[in-house]
C-alpha cells in the first residue's frame, strides 16, 4: 500500500488510532530518525504511523532567509515511504493555520481529526500560535484526552547539537564527514543522467551529469571523492565535480559531474545518486585541457587509494 500524502487540513480525517511523528524533518538526520524509530515502533503495536510536518517551514513563512534545504519535498516523501510511514501530512503554514491556539491543535487537529493514540517528538517542538506550543503542554492533555508521548532529546555530535541548520553548515563549509555522521548517510544528489556537452569523452574522461534539484544547499564548489549508485544497485567510486566547468564553459549553471572508476556503459536517462564523501580542491580555472587532465588524473589515482 502506498503511502498517503495529506495537504489540506480539512482533509485529515482518520478512524485508526494513529502514532505520530511531528517536526520539520529537513535533511532526516540522526535525530529525526529517532522521533521515527519511535513511531515505527508504535506501529509494531496496530497504530497507524503518521508524519505530521509543515510546509512551508514556520522559520520560511515567519520571515527567516531561505537557506535551502537538505531534502526537497519529494525526496522526503520518497524516504518516509520507504520506512513504511502510511500517511504523511504537509500541513501548510498560512495566516489562518499560524494563528490558531495551541491547545487547539492539540485537542482539533492532533485528537479529533487525527484521532491520535501516541506521539513523538523532539525536546525544543514548538506549534500554535507564536509558536507558544510546547512538549509540556502535549503532555499535560495526555490523560485528558488519552494518548501516550514520548521525548526525544536533541542527538550531540562532537561536541554540537545535531539539527538541520549544522548540517547545513557543514555542507556549505565542504565538511562532508561532518554532515554524512549527522545524517547518517553521505550527502547526495539524485538525479537523471543527461547527454551534457559530452566534453570529458573528448579528454578522456567521460562523466555521468545531472541537475541539481531547485532549492537544495550546494557545497563548495570543486572536485569530491564520491560513490555513485547505478539504478540497478552497483556502487562505483568516483570523482564529482560540482560547479560551473569554468576551463571549458564558466556559466552560472551549476553542474554536478561525475567520473565512475572501472565503469564502462551507457547510463544516459538513468536516475543515479551521488553520494560525497570527501572534498577533494576547490574549482579553478586551469590554462588549458591539458592542465586540466593531468589533475582529473590526480583526483582519480588519489580516489582509487
Amino acid at each position: 500500500m502506498s503511502m498517503e500524502i495529506v495537504t489540506d487540513p480539512k482533509g485529515i480525517s482518520v478512524k485508526e488510532k494513529t502514532a505520530v511523528a511531528i517536526g520539520k524533518f529537513d535533511g532526516i538526520h540522526i535525530g529525526h530518525k529517532k522521533i521515527l524509530s519511535e513511531v515505527l515502533k508504535a506501529g509494531e503495536n496496530g497504530f497507524k504511523k503518521v508524519i505530521f510536518t509543515f510546509e512551508p517551514s514556520p522559520e520560511i513563512f515567519f520571515g527567516a532567509p531561505d537557506c535551502g534545504v537538505l531534502m526537497t519535498r519529494d525526496e522526503k516523501r520518497e524516504y518516509f515511504e520507504s520506512c513504511g510511514i502510511d500517511m504523511l501530512i504537509e500541513y501548510p503554514m498560512n495566516e489562518q493555520t499560524a494563528s490558531v491556539q495551541p491547545e487547539q491543535f492539540i485537542r482539533k487537529c492532533l485528537k479529533e481529526q487525527l484521532n491520535m493514540g501516541f506521539i513523538a517528538a523532539g525536546a525544543d517542538l514548538s506549534y500554535g500560535k507564536g509558536g507558544k506550543g510546547d512538549f509540556a503542554l502535549l503532555d499535560s492533555l495526555k490523560a485528558e484526552l488519552g494518548y501516550e508521548t514520548v521525548m526525544v532529546d536533541k542527538v550531540r555530535h562532537g561536541g554540537f547539537v545535531v539539527s538541520s541548520t549544522t548540517i547545513r553548515n557543514a555542507v556549505t563549509g565542504g565538511d562532508m564527514h561532518t554532515a554524512e555522521e549527522m545524517l547518517g548517510r553521505p550527502y547526495s544528489f539524485s538525479g537523471i543522467v543527461n547527454t551534457g556537452k559530452k566534453l570529458g569523452r573528448t579528454i578522456g574522461f567521460p562523466t555521468a551529469n545531472i541537475d541539481p534539484l531547485p532549492g537544495r544547499v550546494i557545497p563548495p564548489y570543486g572536485a569530491y571523492y564520491s560513490d555513485v549508485e547505478l539504478s540497478d544497485g552497483r556502487i562505483f567510486k568516483a570523482v564529482t565535480n560540482i560547479g560551473c566547468k569554468p576551463t571549458v564553459k564558466d556559466d552560472k549553471k551549476v553542474n554536478i559531474e561525475s567520473y565512475l572508476l572501472d565503469f564502462s556503459g551507457d547510463i544516459y536517462g538513468e536516475k543515479i545518486t551521488v553520494m560525497l564523501r570527501e572534498f577533494r580542491r576547490p574549482e579553478q580555472k586551469f590554462s588549458d585541457l591539458y592542465e586540466l587532465k593531468n589533475v582529473l588524473r590526480a583526483d582519480i589515482a588519489g580516489r582509487r587509494i
